[in-house]
């Protein structure tokens, strides 16, 4: 029988395995002898705890989810500046975290996205991170724009976020964090201070 506490150290060993894999060879190639290997384990020890690769795969996402929105709380947290501007801007920090924006994080996010189409189980996934990042953008653009105008502004901005990230991965360089951090920051400057939007009071509770 496994010691007591060994599960979730386990999981988390086999998680970072299949990062590690998949920044190798591919999300396609990370077979369960490759992970097991990567891990120094049997291959009986990760269908013991994740019952096959699409179980493994699916917790990988979870936990880089995980780490996105921990990251995305944290810097909220730690800006004192309650204005929808500080926060906003707190959110782009967040998704341009390091646990965001490493090879096997990156190369692991982008071998998801083009297999959520495929499996229901991770297109779930992939809906609710999309969700969740609009949501948040959202409901900070609403506190000074109208209904329409935030939406607006929410659904660009979370383009801007997911497209510098794709070119970003894609680029082969490492991620220059800081120019993506200022393309965005301008990006919400300009919706902003937009002429014309009726503002919406902010209101707290």
């Amino acid at each position: 029988m496994p010691k007591v506490g060994m599960q979730p150290i386990r999981r988390s060993q086999l998680i970072h395995a299949t990062l590690l894999a998949v920044d190798q060879v591919g999300m396609g190639d990370a077979s369960i002898a490759l992970i097991a290997r990567i891990a120094g384990v049997s291959n009986g020890i990760i269908s013991h705890y994740f019952q096959d690769k699409n179980g493994l795969i699916e917790a990988t996402m979870r936990h880089l989810m995980t780490a996105l929105r921990l990251a995305v709380d944290a810097r909220r947290l730690a800006v004192r500046d309650p204005s929808p501007r500080a926060q906003l801007q707190a959110i782009i920090l967040g998704n341009f975290d390091d646990s965001q924006v490493n090879g096997p994080a990156m190369k692991t996010w982008l071998a998801f996205w083009a297999t959520s189409m495929h499996q229901p189980s991770l297109r779930r996934l992939q809906r609710i991170n999309d969700h969740r990042l609009y949501s948040n953008l959202c409901c900070e653009f609403r506190r000074v724009l109208e209904q329409h105008d935030a939406r607006s502004a929410a659904r660009g901005l979370a383009a801007v976020i997911d497209g510098l990230w794709l070119r970003g991965a894609l680029s082969g360089d490492a991620f220059d964090t800081e120019q993506a951090q200022r393309i965005a920051f301008d990006y919400l400057d300009l919706q902003l201070a937009k002429p014309g939007l009726c503002l919406a009071p902010v209101t707290t509770h």
